[in-house]
């Protein structure tokens, strides 16, 4: 049995859920991860320019990362294992600065997240080791990247691990009241 393609909008606007079809037989699954005209039409626009697969073991966290001059748009997807999802709005005008959206995602729930450009995005791994792959509006530049710690008391996040597995340029990010001015 299949369920249609579906475009959830999330609390934040422009956060977009995607739950796929997926056509399962006894050979196993196949499904489209993107077709631009039907993603379009369900309010995400490309053109996605890059493509980004990681690995992470367990009680990995990555983020809250984001660019300042040429924000990334990420269609982001587990491939394998399972997430805990995190997109945050820093569009300093917008109604909805600061707020944010979760949703796990995982190798066998199919979903997909639409992390609009203007928003920090990070996840955690649940499982033993997850693979998570996600297209991207543009190109990463390291000089153009910003973060916000990843338990920020005033996002309030609520994070299901409590020490996480992070980088060293994770663990020293600010505060979104830290960098506030930096942005647009």
């Amino acid at each position: 049995m299949t369920r249609p393609l579906r475009f959830v909008p999330a609390a934040v606007p422009d956060v977009v859920l995607v739950e796929p079809d997926v056509f399962r037989d006894a050979r196993g699954f196949f499904l489209e991860t993107f077709h631009e005209e039907k993603y379009r039409k369900g309010g995400i626009a490309g053109p996605f320019v890059q493509d980004n697969h990681s690995r992470s073991a367990r009680g990995t966290l990555r983020g809250l990362h984001a660019q300042l001059r040429r924000p990334q748009g990420k269609l982001v997807r587990a491939i394998r294992g399972e997430v805990f999802d995190v997109a945050v709005d820093i569009r300093k005008s917008s109604p909805t600065f600061g707020k944010w959206v979760a949703t796990v995602l995982s190798g066998e729930n199919f979903r997909q997240v639409f992390v609009p450009p203007g928003f920090a995005h990070g996840f955690c791994v649940l499982s033993e080791m997850a693979e998570v792959e996600y297209k991207c509006t543009d190109f990463y530049v390291p000089e153009d990247e910003i973060g916000i710690r990843w338990d920020d008391p005033g996002l309030g996040i609520p994070w299901p691990i409590r020490e996480p597995l992070l980088s060293p340029k994770d663990a020293a990010l600010p505060l979104l009241e830290e960098i506030k001015t930096k942005l647009g």
